[in-house]
């Protein structure tokens, strides 16, 4: 996810995120798909994935019997926050992780789930391991 932010740096960078769903609800994702931005306009600040992509991402989950946990996208020189535009887009119970990018390198990162009726956000506990 991060290579995949610096490379789209200063334009939104999207993708899948692919994983394990456990006893409860925790969620271990095992792959980040990076797929293409497709959004039109000024991608410096909105992002739209590219169907192609979210179709392969689907049938590579399946094949690895995994589950599409949620997706990701960054934030080029601001911070990480889930915007109304963020919201308005989501899908309920699908993790959205938000990557901050200032000045081409990482800022910070956070995740959030929106509410059923995708007029809420709560921030998820996201835990980053060391590479």
């Amino acid at each position: 996810m991060l290579r995949h932010a610096l490379d789209c740096y200063p334009r939104e960078c999207c993708g899948i995120m692919l994983g394990t769903l456990n006893d409860g609800d925790e969620r271990t994702v095992t792959a980040a798909i990076a797929c293409r931005n497709s959004y039109e306009g000024d991608q410096s600040d909105r992002f739209e994935l590219d169907p192609k992509d979210q179709l392969a991402a689907q049938r590579l989950a399946r094949e690895q019997k995994l589950e599409v946990l949620g997706f990701f996208h960054s934030h080029p020189d601001c911070d990480s926050y889930f915007s109304a535009t963020d919201l308005a887009n989501s899908w309920p119970w699908y993790s959205n992780v938000v990557i901050s990018i200032v000045g081409g390198a990482l800022n910070q990162a956070k995740a959030f789930r929106a509410n059923d009726t995708q007029t809420e956000s709560t921030e998820e506990i996201l835990t980053w391991p060391q590479s």
